[in-house]
C-alpha cells in the first residue's frame, strides 16, 4: 500500500470515528489522545481511562450516559490490556462498544506508531508521503 492508499484509509477510518462520536463515549488511555484528536477534527465525549480512574470507572461512566463506548487505546501491549479488561468491564454493565476503529487504526498505523496520541503525526506524514500536505 503506497502512502495516497494509506492516507485515504486513514482519513475514513477517522470519518467513520467521527460518526461514532455522536453517539458514543471514546474511551482513550490519557490527555494527549484526547489532544491528538481534536487535532484531527474528533469532537466527542471522551473518558481519560488512565486518570479516569481505570476501566471500570470508564465503563461506569459510559453505563451512566447511557451511550455505547469506543475502545480507543493504544494498540502497544499495555493498550491491549487495557482494552481487554474495558471489554470485560462493558460487557458486564451491557453497554455495547465498537473496537473496530481502534483495530483499523493498528493495520494503518502499525509500520508507524502504536498510540493514539501520535496520530495527528501520522496524518502529516502520509499527507506529505502522497504530496498531499494540507495548510495548517
Amino acid at each position: 500500500m503506497d502512502a495516497a492508499e494509506r492516507l485515504e484509509w486513514f482519513d475514513s477510518v477517522i470519518e467513520d470515528l467521527d460518526q461514532l462520536a455522536l453517539t458514543h463515549i471514546l474511551l482513550v488511555e490519557g490527555k494527549n489522545d484526547v489532544l491528538a484528536l481534536h487535532e484531527l477534527g474528533v469532537e466527542a465525549d471522551m473518558f481519560c481511562v488512565q486518570s479516569g480512574g481505570g476501566p471500570v470507572r470508564a465503563s461506569e461512566y459510559a453505563w451512566e450516559k447511557g451511550r455505547p463506548a469506543v475502545i480507543l487505546t493504544d494498540w502497544d501491549r499495555r493498550g491491549d490490556s487495557l482494552a481487554d479488561d474495558l471489554r470485560r468491564n462493558l460487557s458486564s454493565l451491557c453497554v455495547r462498544y465498537d473496537d473496530s476503529i481502534r483495530d483499523r487504526l493498528a493495520r494503518v498505523c502499525g509500520p508507524f506508531c502504536r498510540d493514539v496520541e501520535s496520530l495527528h503525526l501520522i496524518r502529516r506524514m502520509l499527507e506529505r508521503e502522497a504530496g498531499r500536505l494540507r495548510p495548517h
